[in-house]
């Protein structure tokens, strides 16, 4: 399941409670389940906002993974990328700094950014990354 991220939330005794009944009563196979589907819920509720955003902004919505043969291809012609995405974007643990410094100019995600420490750190005044706002920087997908 490379492509998921774990996430933690706070919830008040009493919401948490209700979700255990939920599931006890065999609503839900557990906590998780239920959250999962009701944040799946609010994602299909909003889908015109984040399609329209999506548009505006020219975004890619997925998972972008990107080599080392794909990185110097774009080098050979002299390409430098602005990625701008929502959803995880993954440097190949082929991609070096080096490289990584000469090709990509810009990057605007919402979502997770997953390369080695040393190439996040090279491209780390390259990166716009939203959901670090929201997440600690022991997460696996933060750029610091």
């Amino acid at each position: 399941m490379a492509d998921t991220e774990k996430i933690t939330i706070n919830l008040g005794a009493v919401d948490l409670g209700k979700i255990d009944l939920l599931v006890d009563q065999g609503l839900y196979s557990n906590r998780a389940d239920l959250i999962r589907t009701a944040i799946r819920q609010q994602l299909d509720r909003h889908a015109d906002i984040v399609q329209q955003t999506v548009s505006r902004r020219e975004m890619v919505v997925g998972v972008l993974v990107l080599g080392r043969k794909e990185l110097e291809s774009r080098r050979a012609r002299g390409e430098k990328l602005s990625i701008r995405m929502v959803g995880m974007l993954m440097l190949s643990s082929d991609v070096g700094e080096e490289l990584a410094r000469e090709v990509i100019e810009s990057i605007d995600l919402f979502g997770s950014f997953r390369a080695s420490p040393a190439v996040k750190q090279a491209l780390a005044g390259r990166v716009r990354q939203f959901a670090t706002l929201y997440r600690g920087s022991s997460d696996e997908g933060t750029t610091s």
